[in-house]
């Protein structure tokens, strides 16, 4: 817990406030937060009593609460608040939280607009605060295998990115992430379409123009479930995003062409699956593979001129899933200050995406962005 001056107590851990227990709350943040040194699960916040068994008996060490502002009430005693709550909530709690002293993590989209993440930006650099959104996908095995590749040269210089997140999934679940109601800020645009934006960026920098096609195609939704995104990047790279519920045949979840080489890699990072088996890192899964590893046979192919499907290429080795680098990322910057592992002013960027993309699909036109002030 950190003192009158700001500083924390190295021998202390620093208490970490959830709101929210839902399937990110329960899935991703508890349990990579109680898998982080220095951090511990101090206080939850739900509404359902079930949800607030579960997180007791998942983590006998918490104290539970009904509503958000009850964790707000205990800001004094927190050093971290992590908001798991649905996106039209984000802003305002997360504002809540700023002006009531204490840092914040807020799961991906931090808000509807790039205007709301940089007036967020603004108010935690004013108090002097952490701000940190949770783009965890940073950490899947795949990315950090294609990041490495390029990094490496590998693949010379690359001309186009593709990544997907599809599924199959015909029948809509219902619920606020399909509701069309814009205030639910729902849909795969800033659902999947979050992650994906923020790896293209994160990969090739600044996005100067959008070119997207969204659609509502299954009977009885409301929100988009099948968009594609066309980017060009100021550095010419090009990246085509692909994100829908209703794909009956997967394509790779990357394809990345460069001048001398292209990467295909198949299949889901396994953290995910692991995490909602009941996995948590520092343990084993059921085949005996370490944490974020991957089997052989899941290694993508490195190579030109031939089909990753005919067995064309080489097997590049999956570097394993790294899900738990992110919470220590900001355990560090908590203690140490410097900036967290991704911040709100790379959210707003990311969302300048989507908003285009979003004007893109609605007026059927190449949107432009122009550079961040």
């Amino acid at each position: 817990m950190s003192d009158s001056t700001g500083t924390f107590d190295p021998q202390a851990p620093l208490r970490v406030g959830l709101i929210g227990y839902g399937l990110a709350g329960s899935v991703f943040h508890a349990p990579m937060i109680a898998a982080t040194d220095g951090l511990v699960l101090d206080t939850v916040s739900t509404a359902h009593p079930e949800r607030q068994a579960q997180a007791r008996a998942e983590h006998p060490q918490v104290t539970t609460v009904d509503t958000p502002e009850a964790v707000l009430d205990r800001a004094a005693d927190l050093d971290l608040i992590v908001l798991a709550t649905p996106n039209k909530t984000h802003v305002p709690l997360a504002t809540a939280a700023l002006e009531a002293g204490v840092p914040v993590v807020v799961d991906k989209p931090l808000a509807a607009t790039a205007a709301e993440a940089e007036k967020l930006a603004a108010l935690a650099d004013d108090r002097g605060l952490l701000l940190s959104v949770f783009q965890n996908r940073r950490w899947d095995n795949d990315f950090r295998t294609v990041r490495k590749l390029i990094e490496d040269g590998a693949l010379g210089d690359v001309q186009r990115f593709e990544s997907r997140f599809e599924r199959w999934r015909p029948q809509p679940k219902g619920g606020w992430r399909e509701s069309g109601d814009p205030a639910e800020i729902g849909g795969l645009l800033y659902d999947l379409g979050s992650h994906l934006a923020d790896q293209a960026l994160t990969l090739f920098g600044p996005v100067v123009s959008v070119y997207a096609e969204s659609d509502v195609r299954r009977p009885g939704a409301a929100a988009d479930d099948d968009t594609f995104l066309a980017l060009t990047h100021a550095s010419g790279v090009r990246s085509h995003l692909w994100m829908s519920a209703t794909t009956a045949q997967l394509g790779p979840r990357f394809r990345v062409l460069g001048s001398s080489a292209g990467y295909v890699k198949y299949g889901l990072d396994p953290q995910e699956a692991a995490l909602r088996a009941g996995l948590r890192p520092g343990t084993d899964d059921a085949d005996g593979a370490d944490w974020g590893v991957e089997p052989e046979s899941d290694w993508g192919r490195l190579g030109a001129g031939e089909s990753p499907q005919t067995g064309g290429g080489d097997p590049v080795p999956t570097l394993a899933g790294d899900y738990p680098a992110y919470y220590a990322a900001v355990e560090r910057a908590l203690r140490e200050g410097g900036q967290p592992p991704v911040t709100a002013t790379e959210a707003a960027a990311a969302l300048r995406v989507l908003e285009a993309a979003k004007l893109s699909a609605a007026e059927g036109r190449t949107v432009r962005i122009e550079a961040a002030a």
